[in-house]
């Protein structure tokens, strides 16, 4: 694709404006090695979190998923709602606390932050956006209905919606 030199620059500009994604919860920088999270036990190790037993004398710094924990403020929410919830409700509660699973093998940054009763139905929230469309998706896959996502890219929010 040919371009003048002015049309190769306005280009570029937008494309690096698009990539700045504002993530309060993001570890900024590179945390000292291994830190530890005081809140979990989640270990920064190699550059990423992990279920990796942190040695002694490690550094302790709030991992993001427990930071959101405690600001109350969810990156995914997913709403169950309809008149088949109200009679497998606890089934269906039971098959989103499987989604997060007993061990800690997932990845660290993604957890189910609450699960509510709501008029509608169940809100679950959690803390990163995988989570909530891995619970909207494996709900569907169990129990069909039909599943809507609106994703804003600008707050890293998943807003998730499962019908029947």
């Amino acid at each position: 694709m040919k371009t003048d030199r002015g049309s190769f620059r306005l280009l570029r500009r937008e494309q690096l404006l698009q990539e700045l994604v504002h993530d309060s919860y993001k570890t900024k920088g590179k945390l000292s090695e291994p830190t530890v999270c005081p809140g979990c036990g989640a270990t920064y190790h190699h550059g990423r979190w992990t279920w990796e037993t942190a040695p002694a004398g490690a550094h302790e710094h709030l991992c993001p998923a427990c930071h959101r924990k405690h600001d109350h403020y969810p990156a995914g929410y997913v709403t169950l709602k309809g008149p088949f919830l109200k009679e497998h409700k606890a089934e269906i509660r039971q098959a989103v606390l499987n989604c997060e699973g007993k061990e800690r093998t997932g990845p660290p940054l993604e957890r189910i932050m609450a699960i509510e009763d709501t008029k509608e139905g169940i809100l679950v929230t959690t803390t990163g956006t995988h989570m909530a469309r891995d619970i909207a998706e494996r709900v569907r896959e169990a129990y069909k209905g039909e599943v809507e996502f609106h994703y804003n890219k600008e707050d890293q929010l998943l807003r998730a919606t499962w019908t029947r």
